[in-house]
């Protein structure tokens, strides 16, 4: 029971994590206006989506992310304790609990996500929403890339990616 509820709070709390920051970002997006718009603006929006859906979406999650953090759902929900079903989110994402080299890949980006995201809150418009499409896309791919590999962890029995434990 403790494993099933520490895997649910896991994928539901990477899950709010990153919905949180779509809600934001999708506002700054959506605020966009589009009207008066240059050429180079078009340009740099077809770059942002493309870029992002590529690097972030498709490289960063499916290819890293989503199976590494379906692998740590299921392998806690075979080896819950109390500590790591508290935490289950953070735990799933590879702060603790893991092998060293993902502990520190895994805190490294969490810094180099924080300092882009300042930097990034400084642009004006059209730029900062023009960057803010590109992520919100690569951060919707990145759920439903988790979704996906969490039911293949849970229902295929050769789901082979590793939980990186130690």
């Amino acid at each position: 029971m403790l494993g099933a509820v520490a895997a649910i709070w896991g994928f539901v709390g990477v899950c709010l994590l990153f919905g949180s920051a779509i809600y934001r970002l999708g506002a700054m997006a959506l605020d966009l206006s589009v009207q008066g718009f240059s050429w180079y603006h078009w340009v740099a929006l077809a770059f942002s989506i493309l870029f992002m859906g590529f690097a972030e979406g498709y490289r960063g999650f499916q290819q890293n992310f989503s199976p590494r953090v379906a692998a740590r759902i299921r392998y806690l929900s075979r080896n819950a304790t109390p500590m790591r079903m508290i935490l289950a989110p953070i735990f799933c994402m590879g702060f603790f609990h893991a092998q060293r080299r993902r502990q520190i890949v895994s805190f490294c980006l969490t810094g180099g996500i924080i300092v882009l995201v300042l930097l990034v809150r400084h642009l004006d418009q059209p730029w900062r929403g023009i960057v803010d499409v590109g992520v919100v896309l690569g951060l919707t791919w990145g759920i439903i890339s988790l979704a996906a590999f969490t039911l293949q962890a849970f229902t295929n029995p050769r789901f082979n990616y590793s939980p990186e434990t130690p």
